[in-house]
């Protein structure tokens, strides 16, 4: 993902929230916690319940940004649940649970439910919530992330962006499958994830209904409506591709076009490195207004018209579709854990530059490394635990990148591809931790990582030449003539930099 995003507005609304609730424990009698317990951002997500399906109607009219919706929860309760919050900021109409109407309260983005009967831990559980408003005009914690466009909307966002069209448990630690049905006026256009089930129309009125099948974090699901050119055609593995160019464009739509189309050469390119790929569809959307990063909405990439302002990207795209393994099926437990989306979905650009002959890895990394001195701010964020107001820092991803490579260094070529195929096939459809893939490495190259990944990921300033660091001396010399990816990848890394 490649964006900026005021996430300390959000973690101190957040930790706000969550001071005022005595989150409940498992198995016990009582209301569910009203956050998932990540330490970065307290108040996101909610505990007492597992989600399985959302199902989610919504009546969207662009002219005024209008926004009716109908979501269907099901869910499993953890423990025996007298009360529940979900997490959703537009203004509520009714809340139903099993059927029968449920008392709610509603304060920024925490919708607090309390249901006519308690419900018993392990339970099949339905909420139904009504709503309707302008998501545009809301704001919670200093945040407006819906994003309007001259002819629609995107629903595009991280950590996020549920709360703005649909109730939710906003946490990626809480997966689940999704059917989307949006109706729009006739001669708009939706775009969701996963496969277009089916596209009819009455009365001034076209539906548009999008279902994703395998486990998807909340805010991986999305929306783009507004005047799109759609194509869908036969991907990698035979699987649905599907690609939407806004009309708006203009002079970008070519190099667009010449990047995003080489989505599935770079799905199988990924594949032969990290293992089978995880979803039902691939694919991506380039809108020409209102977006200026890009985010790995599962199977549909969502890329801003920025990115093709200098000509095709393919940089980009390897990025995005990166995040189908790292970050999309592999989420991250705690958004502590961002390092393990973003420095390996920056590294799969040095795997793809590496395999184009327009720079190897060793290359990229000598670079970096040589042009970020020791006394660089660069050096002082630490990837492994950048804090909240970083987590979508330069040095996450490319000093992130970077430590990819010290361990490649380190354990080798074979071994770093056992490793990250071993996490993705393990850990696939759910979440991890630093930690655990430390152990993981250690485990499958037989090494012994401390110094690495503590020196990486954990100690501010530049590492030193080492073995046990995977700092060649080559790394200290300034190249007077930078590998040919270097111009691609800082265009694409100057966007997310800048904002």
């Amino acid at each position: 993902m490649f964006r900026r995003h005021g996430l300390r507005a959000t973690a101190a609304a957040c930790c706000a929230t969550a001071l005022l609730a005595t989150p409940a424990l498992a198995g016990s009698d009582g209301p569910g916690a009203p956050g998932a317990g990540d330490d970065y951002f307290p108040g996101y997500g909610n505990g007492g319940y597992d989600v399985s399906h959302y199902d989610i109607q919504l009546r969207y009219q662009p002219a005024d940004d209008h926004l009716q919706g109908t979501t269907t929860i099901v869910a499993k309760p953890t423990q025996n649940l007298t009360a529940f919050n979900l997490d959703f900021a537009l203004p509520t109409k009714s809340v139903r649970v099993n059927g029968a109407p449920a008392q709610f309260s509603q304060d920024g983005s925490e919708l607090t439910v309390t249901p006519s009967d308690a419900l018993p831990e392990g339970s099949l559980a339905t909420f139904v919530v009504e709503y309707e408003g302008v998501p545009s005009t809301v704001e919670v914690g200093g945040l407006k992330p819906w994003i309007r466009t001259s002819d629609g909307a995107l629903a595009v966002g991280e950590p996020e962006i549920a709360a703005w069209w649909f109730p939710s448990n906003d946490h990626p630690r809480d997966k689940a499958t999704f059917d989307v049905s949006v109706a729009v006026p006739d001669g708009t256009e939706v775009v969701s994830n996963g496969v277009n089930t089916k596209t009819a129309s009455l009365a001034g009125w076209t539906t548009w209904q999008w279902r994703t099948t395998k486990p998807t974090a909340t805010y991986l699901a999305f929306i783009g409506v507004g005047q799109y050119e759609i194509s869908t055609k036969t991907g990698a593995f035979g699987q649905p591709l599907v690609t939407a160019y806004s009309d708006n464009l203009g002079e970008f739509a070519g190099p667009a076009k010449a990047s995003v189309e080489r989505t599935p050469e770079v799905v199988e390119f990924l594949t032969g490195l990290l293992g089978d790929y995880p979803f039902e569809a691939q694919g991506g959307l380039v809108s020409s207004e209102g977006l200026n990063f890009a985010l790995e909405n599962q199977t549909r990439p969502t890329y801003s018209h920025l990115f093709f302002r200098n000509g095709a990207n393919t940089s980009v795209v390897v990025h995005e579709n990166a995040h189908q393994w790292f970050g999309d099926s592999v989420s991250v437990d705690t958004w502590r854990n961002i390092w393990l989306n973003e420095g390996f979905a920056s590294y799969a650009e040095w795997f793809w530059s590496e395999a184009q002959g327009t720079g190897t890895a060793q290359e990229l990394f000598d670079h970096y490394y040589a042009s970020h001195p020791a006394d660089d701010p660069f050096w002082q964020v630490l990837p492994g635990d950048p804090g909240a107001g970083d987590v979508f820092s330069d040095a996450v991803y490319d000093r992130g990148a970077m430590t990819v490579h010290a361990l490649r260094n380190v354990v080798g070529d074979e071994a770093l591809l056992d490793i990250i195929r071993t996490w993705v096939a393990e850990k696939r459809y759910s979440t991890g931790t630093i930690e655990e893939f430390i152990a993981l490495a250690e485990q499958r190259s037989g090494k012994q990582l401390d110094e690495l990944f503590n020196t990486w990921l954990f100690t501010k300033g530049r590492p030193p030449v080492g073995e046990a660091t995977g700092v060649p001396a080559s790394a200290t010399r300034v190249s007077v003539a930078p590998p040919k990816a270097v111009a691609e990848i800082d265009r694409t890394h100057a966007l997310l930099h800048d904002h």
